[in-house]
């Protein structure tokens, strides 16, 4: 494996070495920046991908798909995620969505970081049959655990790879939320819903029959 870079950036020399016919890249970690006119410069082609909602992951499927000349491929691939979706919002007709918050980080000051509106992970959550507690973020993701105490979610998600739920149950003052009285904590894979891809459909399937046991087991039993 090559290495080319990180956190702190990318080795234009590095990459320039492999000679790519081709760099996919995102506008994370400055990479357009210190990348993209460095590449222009030598002829490399450059796709940039935003992923700002779910419906903007399947575009750049079908984009990737055009660029390497594998376009009907792609199509089928998003035609099939899309049908695995659907077959999701069938089965969660008329079902009642719980009051979900979703932990993604936490900061040195006591603060938490949640998810909001126009970001491929809520998507997941809402299609998994949702209701996030903080549906009217705007452009901001921080919350106070005040604030996640005033709202009392139905369910605690945290998109973790390590650690327990017993940390969470444990924070002072969450004792009475209701997600924590009934166990409705749940550690969730972070390569599911923070990473932007086809994975998220898996997510929107793992998620749904979390949330919804009582739908999924009676549809297992059928």
């Amino acid at each position: 494996r090559t290495i080319i870079g990180g956190r702190l950036g990318f080795s234009v020399e590095a990459i320039a070495r492999l000679e790519p016919d081709l760099i996919v890249m995102t506008p994370a970690r400055q990479a357009v920046n210190t990348l993209l006119k460095p590449m222009e410069t030598i002829g490399v082609p450059v796709v940039v991908l935003l992923h700002r909602d779910l419906q903007e992951i399947f575009s750049n499927l079908n984009l990737l798909g055009r660029v390497l000349g594998t376009e009907k491929h792609a199509e089928q691939v998003v035609a099939q995620l899309q049908r695995r979706l659907s077959t999701i919002d069938k089965q969660l007709q008329g079902v009642q969505p719980p009051k979900v918050y979703f932990e993604t980080g936490q900061n040195d000051r006591g603060n938490f970081t949640t998810i909001r509106k126009g970001h491929y992970t809520y998507d997941a959550l809402i299609q998994a049959g949702a209701e996030s507690i903080f549906a009217d973020l705007d452009h901001i993701n921080q919350v106070s655990g005040e604030a996640i105490i005033a709202a009392d979610p139905d369910v605690i998600l945290v998109a973790r790879n390590e650690g327990s739920v017993g940390s969470i149950k444990n924070r002072p003052g969450w004792q009475n939320i209701k997600a924590i009285r009934n166990d409705r904590v749940f550690m969730v894979p972070r390569e599911l819903f923070l990473i932007p891809g086809p994975r998220i459909i898996d997510g929107v399937e793992f998620l749904a029959p979390l949330l919804h046991p009582q739908i999924f087991s009676r549809k297992e039993n059928v």
